[in-house]
């Protein structure tokens, strides 16, 4: 596994990257000249997409020449090539596409660092803000405004306490998959922990909130991509919460032919007893 400090000297050129790419949706964005495609599995992708594909593909390539890459918007392969593969970066340009389009700025630029399955290095920039998310394993997670250069340490709240004071939970929703398991989930949860509030909110901006202390459970029970989840699960990690799927195992990556991840929870507080009470909902 590389050292965290490795890890972290990586970070300043993953950081410029992701604003050039964010740049580069900007124009797509501000410009209000979009041209939405369909992929074979019926997903938007736009010329934003391709354009921040191209500019973190060649930035990777020319900076670690020897890491293979997987970028949601590039060919995928096969994974009897893949599976040898002991670290790789995993790229999700546009994470968001269809709140690009629909225009409400939830959209984010998401680079992972994979070692031996795990998500151990993680950058999300936000254009719209501008703010940037990193996550180091072994180091922690940090945030920036776009008025500082300066990164500043985040970290996920403590949920007991917040219960203790009556205090809501407060569980963030994907804006655009909602399904019968997950209002039941959401019920019984309710039922056990007092009132819930539930926010709507699209791409892996969620996992951020609970990283820096602004929310407590996501719970996806619904189709996503591992490009979706592995920057944000880095974030998430290294500032303390966790990313499990329902059996309350690790999220892992490029254990299958198939890219799409398990149903999953996220949990800002791993320290509570989440396992016990998700099993009785």
């Amino acid at each position: 596994m590389t050292e965290p400090a490795a890890l972290q000297a990586m970070v300043p050129k993953l950081v410029a990257l992701s604003q050039a790419a964010g740049a580069a949706i900007l124009a797509v964005y501000q410009a209000h000249n979009l041209r939405v495609e369909h992929k074979a599995d019926a997903s938007p992708v736009t010329q934003a997409d391709l354009a921040a594909h191209r500019i973190i593909v060649t930035g990777l390539a020319q900076a670690w020449p020897q890491i293979p890459i997987i970028s949601e918007e590039g060919e995928l392969p096969d994974f009897a090539q893949r599976r040898q593969w002991p670290t790789y970066w995993l790229v999700d340009p546009l994470d968001g596409t269809r709140e690009f389009i629909a225009g409400n700025g939830e959209f984010t630029v998401n680079i992972a660092l994979i070692e031996a399955g795990q998500p151990v290095l993680g950058v999300i920039y936000v254009p719209v803000t501008g703010q940037c998310y990193t996550g180091i394993r072994g180091l922690g997670a940090f945030k920036n405004q776009p008025d500082s250069a300066a990164f500043t340490p985040i970290h996920p709240r403590a949920l007991a306490p917040r219960l203790a004071q009556r205090q809501p939970v407060e569980v963030i929703a994907s804006r655009r998959v909602g399904n019968v398991a997950l209002e039941a989930l959401l019920a019984k949860l309710g039922q056990n922990l007092g009132p819930l509030i539930r926010r709507s909110m699209g791409s892996s901006l969620k996992l951020c909130l609970l990283a820096e202390g602004q929310a407590d459970f996501y719970p996806r029970l619904g189709p996503t991509s591992e490009w979706d989840t592995a920057a944000a699960q880095a974030i998430l990690e290294a500032a303390g919460g966790a990313v499990v799927d329902t059996q309350f195992q690790p999220l892992r990556y490029n254990q299958k032919a198939s890219v799409l991840n398990p149903d999953f929870y996220a949990l800002a507080d791993s320290n509570f007893a989440w396992q016990h009470l998700l099993a009785k909902a």
